[in-house]
């Protein structure tokens, strides 16, 4: 985790207060369930699947465990709206700065439009960079989310690189 973040902090949206805290392995559900709440995530696999809990809870724990890595919710009365991960990256290139990377953003489709996604990335525009010491905020975002690229837009962030991902092969064995 990254422990010197300041959690649990209230965020003010569009719906009223949320309250950003660290994920704990009783979310695991809640987070997976925003996951498959997505199309594009869900045609990845992210189904929601309770046979699929147990390996969402170790990767959970896994990212909780390593302290270059945090995994947030937002939850709002009680219910988790929204998560993210984050991943503090040490560098070389411009003189030796930390990037800060956001992965995950996912709000609740009955609450997108609401201000919580906005809310959620100016904390970490804001808060997390300066409490983590990253003047560098990037992330990815799937070619067809194009309604995702116009948010970051509008949110200050600039599409000035392209991204690739490559599929391993599974080890054998498995």
């Amino acid at each position: 985790m990254l422990a010197d973040l300041t959690l649990p902090v209230p965020i003010q949206t569009g719906i009223g207060v949320v309250t950003l805290r660290r994920a704990r392995p009783d979310d695991t559900a809640a987070i997976v369930a925003l996951l498959a709440d997505d199309a594009i995530s869900a045609a990845r696999g992210d189904t929601a699947s309770d046979d699929d809990l147990p390996a969402y809870r170790a990767g959970l724990e896994s990212v909780l465990a390593d302290g270059s890595n945090d995994l947030l919710v937002a939850e709002h009365d009680g219910t988790v709206v929204g998560t993210f991960q984050l991943t503090r990256i040490p560098g070389m290139s411009r003189q030796g700065s930390t990037r800060l990377l956001v992965e995950a953003v996912r709000v609740s489709s009955q609450l997108r439009s609401g201000g919580v996604g906005s809310a959620l990335m100016r904390w970490v525009m804001d808060v997390a960079t300066a409490e983590l010491g990253s003047p560098l905020v990037q992330l990815t975002s799937d070619a067809q989310r194009l309604d995702a690229h116009r948010f970051y837009e509008r949110l200050g962030f600039t599409g000035s690189h392209r991204g690739f991902k490559y599929a391993a092969p599974a080890p054998r064995g498995r």
